[in-house]
């Protein structure tokens, strides 16, 4: 998952930043909102972190912006204003939730997936395919009773072909999703994430290459039939 921080506080925005790499995104962090409008016209994020108070263009702009374009990316607003009329009028122009600094990033981390999951139309924290269960809340995956190690761009990995099962997802789709500005991904990154995944799943998910296409995943069932 591509997660954008716009957020002009230098120890808050790497903070922010460094928690999501951890957990495994892929996170860009924009300090001003021009700067941060300007990636918003090509790049697409799965979650928008958005600070209100912002130089150059300030985050009312930004999802006014974003909202008037047809953008339906999940955004998540921070604000250091108490006041009621700020909560709901970011509300009202399109975020999705808001969060008041300053904040438990524990809170912070819930209400992350929390927007992620809506975003691909999926209620529960966890995911059952046959006998393997993606938990997204608890950021495990078992087979039955077996825990499955999966280092955390694995673990994203599975995330995003479980998001889009049934639907084909070229290398570009899946590296944009997982590597950002910074990351150093190799021309067969994708490729060798991919197949540890083969390795570690067995045939508990099928993850089919297309040809000149790109990847998809598919339950056992759908595998099968």
């Amino acid at each position: 998952m591509r997660i954008l921080v716009v957020e002009d506080d230098a120890d808050l925005g790497d903070a922010v930043q460094r928690r999501l790499k951890r957990e495994g995104y892929a996170a860009d962090w924009q300090r001003d909102g021009q700067s941060a409008d300007e990636v918003l016209r090509y790049q697409r994020y799965e979650l928008v972190i958005l600070d209100i108070g912002l130089p150059r263009r300030d985050g009312f702009s930004i999802l006014r912006g974003m909202r008037a374009r047809g953008e339906r990316t999940p955004v998540l607003m921070l604000t250091a204003r108490s006041e009621i009329e700020d909560r709901v009028g970011a509300l009202d122009v399109g975020a999705d939730d808001y969060l008041s600094k300053p904040f438990d990033f524990r809170e912070f981390d819930a209400r992350c997936r929390a927007l992620l999951r809506r975003a691909q139309g999926i209620a529960s924290g966890s995911t059952a395919i046959g006998e393997l269960v993606f938990d997204r809340t608890s950021k495990t995956v078992t087979i039955g009773n077996t825990l499955i190690d999966l280092p955390r761009r694995e673990y994203r990995l599975l995330e995003i072909l479980i998001g889009n099962l049934g639907r084909v997802l070229s290398k570009e789709d899946i590296s944009s999703q997982l590597f950002d500005f910074d990351d150093e991904a190799g021309a067969n990154a994708i490729e060798v994430y991919v197949g540890r995944l083969r390795r570690k799943l067995g045939d508990h998910l099928a993850i089919r290459t297309m040809r000149g296409l790109g990847y998809v995943a598919e339950a056992r069932a759908a595998r099968d039939a």
